[in-house]
């Protein structure tokens, strides 16, 4: 029997008072395992630590839905009376809300399964804050057969009933650097001796702010912030090591890969000049989240009956879902979630959810399932 919204509601207090960090969402893991177990519902052995895949239909196409489970290391100070008791962890991302939509879809899917015109796979991926759940669920294999991808991020800026998307970039493609800059120490009093990093880090800061203003065509949109540095440690020594570290971000996939090899001949040309040796760290984050012209028109169809739906303004911040991306074809939509003037934004320690999103997030999720497995199978007829 299909979950009611009452009882969906009930079941993202339940996650929001228990929410856990990436990676180790066992007790998540769990209660939905039991969850879509109760429903009927296969769970597929996937050799994940955390999260799964399960499924619902038979035979081709295949299509699937995906969903984030982990919360952040956030203290929450919301006050509501099913804030988090995991003290210093928090869903302050509204993951709690993607989860509990798509156990609610799958409910009403499992009720359709007779009707439906293939598979749909349904991943509930872990790690989704430090970019790796989407790589893990991959590497499993069990979407090797997968046609079409749905995912959504809720949205606090946006009022519940309101959904926007897009074709193209929906979410920025990230970098996160650190370089480490090495020179030789010496006495504040004899620079001449030494090869000073405080001056080689500040350079090479003050000459990456061209990167964006002289090498980006106004008609682009990208971003780099160097937001940490660490150089020296008193007032008389010139010191031998430092560093900085940033994030460099935009909507175009060949402009992210373009101001990538420039940030790097920038710093190695600047480091040449100085005398000074530089390494580079890059983190593990995501490309631009980017959609399927056909398949988003599609989606954008077959929506337009669940919300008030309004073109998209892309978001700079990063989502994983566009590792999938990379190898199928897929659709990223942003559900409204609140719409107040001075609501919370995500990953803030006040960040709330109204229910009343679940009319539109849950079926996005069964309706557009169908729709891309309709879409599919005429495609091989």
């Amino acid at each position: 029997m299909a979950f009611s919204y009452e009882e969906l509601t009930e079941i993202r207090h339940y996650l929001h008072q228990h929410p856990e960090l990436s990676g180790k969402e066992y007790q998540t893991t769990a209660f939905l395992k039991d969850c879509l177990k109760g429903l009927g519902i296969r769970v597929l052995e996937s050799g994940l630590k955390t999260g799964l895949i399960a499924e619902i239909g038979s035979g081709h196409p295949v299509v699937a839905l995906r969903a984030d489970i982990d919360a952040l290391p956030i203290l929450e100070q919301t006050g509501l009376p099913y804030q988090s008791q995991n003290p210093g962890v928090m869903h302050a991302c509204g993951h709690d809300f993607h989860q509990t939509s798509l156990l609610g879809a799958a409910s009403l899917l499992k009720e359709k399964e007779d009707q439906l015109d293939g598979t749909i796979r349904l991943i509930f991926q872990p790690a989704e804050e430090i970019s790796e759940g989407a790589t893990e669920v991959l590497a499993t294999g069990l979407l090797e057969d997968v046609q079409g991808i749905i995912g959504f991020h809720n949205m606090p800026q946006l009022k519940a009933g309101q959904l926007t998307l897009n074709a193209g970039a929906m979410m920025a493609g990230v970098e996160k650097f650190k370089v480490t800059v090495t020179g030789v120490s010496s006495h504040a009093a004899r620079p001449d001796l030494g090869a000073d990093t405080v001056t080689a880090v500040t350079t090479m800061v003050q000459n990456l702010q061209l990167l964006i203003s002289r090498t980006v065509s106004p008609f682009e949109t990208a971003v780099l912030s160097i937001t940490h540095l660490d150089v020296g440690s008193t007032w008389n020594v010139l010191p031998k090591s430092g560093y900085f570290e940033g994030t460099i971000r935009s909507f175009n996939p060949s402009l992210q890969r373009e101001l990538k090899e420039r940030f790097l001949s920038i710093v190695r040309h600047t480091a040449k000049s100085l005398g000074v040796d530089v390494t580079f760290e890059w983190g593990v984050t995501p490309p631009v989240t980017f959609n399927d012209e056909e398949l988003t028109q599609v989606v954008w169809e077959a929506s337009q009956d669940l919300a008030e739906v309004l073109p998209a303004n892309p978001s700079t911040a990063g989502e994983d879902f566009a590792f999938y991306q990379e190898r199928i074809p897929g659709v990223f939509a942003f559900i409204g979630s609140n719409g107040d003037p001075d609501a919370p934004d995500l990953h803030h320690d006040h960040m709330t959810i109204d229910d009343a999103a679940f009319q539109v997030s849950v079926p996005y999720y069964v309706e557009n399932a169908q729709a891309l497995l309709r879409y599919f199978k005429e495609k091989e007829a």
